[in-house]
């Protein structure tokens, strides 16, 4: 089966390959050049012309040697949580005369309880063999819906990878948590999602649901200087339906540019994530408007309308600025 490309990530999901997230390199057949764990950084790699270590070149990935005796090279990573994998990204920057030809990827499947080094271990093909370019993403669109924790990634026949992405949605066992449990339904370990905004400008609204608090100000959500009237907004889907009870809007970082209010909306939305923008604008308030402060955590509670269980939530920043995170604590819902 050939490959599919695209150009476009996927909405709704966020690199389950991550090391800041806890995903780890576990092994690899080489890294003679540049060490694997450097494909798992979260930032964007970097060039250093005329830097060099003990073994050659310093480059900003996973680089093996060349090889002479047949063969190709291999690195075991586990992701940070199972996940689903919509597209993989083989991202070759800065790899020119060095990348691989071709790569492959392979799985093991959520709950997989051996050792993924074990050369017994029954792996699934999510990438068959695909030709990559060098210094360039190759998104590879995957189309398997069962949730994934351990890859192997080949490459053909030796070369160097800058940063393989995984991009996914998490899959939590939601069969193992109480009714009566509260917890963060937007977290990104608990499957939460941002889906879209009107403005990204300056940061991603994939950044609202991370652990602990923001690191600095480009670590959340931010959008540009608004000049005409109206109001910032964005989307996002809890990772189960559930009764929101309490909720955080952070600030953190954000002191010049922080929001003047912020707003909530949310709904229990039916089937997919289609049309949301238009139909968001009638959901029920949530939150009416409240002021923000400069680099603050602001918790809301008894503010809060009782709307029952809803599965997305939008949050309008008036007129506009930046949030670090946004945290929405509640019950799970099952009819």
């Amino acid at each position: 089966m050939a490959a599919v490309m695209s150009n476009e990530i996927p909405s709704g999901t966020l690199n389950l390959a991550e090391s800041e997230l806890g995903a780890q390199a576990l092994w690899s057949t080489d890294d003679f050049f540049a060490q694997k764990e450097r494909m798992l950084a979260r930032a964007e790699p970097v060039s250093r012309p005329g830097v060099f270590d003990d073994n050659g070149q310093w480059m900003d990935g996973w680089e093996s040697r060349r090889r002479r005796g047949g063969g190709h090279d291999i690195c075991v990573v586990r992701l940070a949580w199972p996940g689903e994998i919509r597209m993989i990204d083989l991202d070759t920057h800065y790899f020119t005369g060095n990348y691989p030809p071709h790569a492959s990827v392979e799985a093991l499947q959520s709950g997989y309880a051996g050792d993924p080094l074990d050369p017994a271990a029954s792996w699934t093909t999510l990438l068959p063999k695909s030709a990559l370019t060098g210094n360039s993403h190759n998104r590879f669109v995957v189309t398997s819906t069962e949730p994934w924790q351990f890859l192997r990634l080949n490459i053909f026949p030796d070369g160097g990878v800058a940063r393989l992405r995984v991009w996914g949605v998490v899959r939590p066992d939601w069969t193992s948590v109480s009714r009566d449990r509260v917890l963060d339904l937007f977290a990104v370990e608990n499957g939460g999602a941002g889906l879209c905004a009107n403005d990204e400008h300056y940061g991603s609204i994939r950044n609202l649901n991370r652990p602990g608090r923001g690191v600095n100000m480009g670590d959340g959500w931010e959008t540009r200087r608004r000049r005409e009237p109206g109001y910032d907004w964005s989307i996002v889907r809890l990772g189960h339906p559930g009764a929101i009870e309490e909720v955080e809007v952070d600030t953190a970082h954000f002191r010049g540019n922080y929001p003047d209010r912020v707003s909530l909306q949310a709904a229990l939305v039916e089937g997919s994530d289609a049309a949301l923008e238009l139909s968001s604008r009638e959901w029920p308030l949530l939150l009416p408007e409240q002021k923000l402060q400069a680099h603050a955590q602001h918790r809301f509670r008894k503010e809060l309308a009782s709307l029952g269980p809803v599965s997305h939530v939008r949050m309008n920043i008036h007129p506009d600025g930046g949030v670090s995170r946004l945290r929405l604590l509640g019950r799970v819902f099952r009819p």
